[in-house]
């Protein structure tokens, strides 16, 4: 799996022209589901982005975690993250996993952050149209990418 976090201080998921998610201050969370992934990796990702910390604390280090602080999480699923841009112009999507367990193990990650303290996940819409509107802060930027951790 591969995550990419933004600290926000909002954030809000429009599908299909519809407002599907909104947050305030905490993450928004693009994940990509690979096709190597699985209810272990989702449960680790999960747990370490509920940890990382890179909120400021009083002294104004990154020290604080989303659940430290009380933030929220806005999680939108991005294919376009599972991109193998190795050969040509044109990506190639083949590391992605098929779009039925690419969802079971999105909601899964999901259901994951909410089991390690984070109190409010709101999502995107699977396989849908979306736009993202956000404020970020900072900007702070992390990738956490699972397949670092398999090496």
């Amino acid at each position: 799996m591969i995550a990419i976090i933004q600290r926000v201080s909002r954030a809000e998921v429009i599908a299909d022209g519809v407002k599907s998610g909104s947050i305030e201050q905490g993450y928004l969370v693009l994940l990509g589901v690979t096709s190597e992934d699985t209810d272990a990796t989702a449960e680790l990702l999960a747990r370490k982005t509920a940890a990382l910390r890179i909120f400021c604390d009083s002294e104004d280090k990154m020290n604080l975690s989303l659940t430290d602080i009380g933030g929220k999480a806005l999680v939108v699923s991005n294919f376009t993250l599972c991109a193998d841009t190795k050969k040509g112009n044109r990506p190639s999507f083949i590391g992605a996993m098929r779009p039925d367990e690419a969802d079971r193990l999105y909601k899964l990650y999901c259901e994951q952050l909410k089991a390690n303290g984070v109190g409010g996940v709101e999502t995107g819409v699977f396989g849908a149209d979306m736009q993202i509107n956000m404020s970020c802060d900072g900007p702070v930027t992390i990738t956490l990418n699972t397949d670092t951790w398999r090496k």
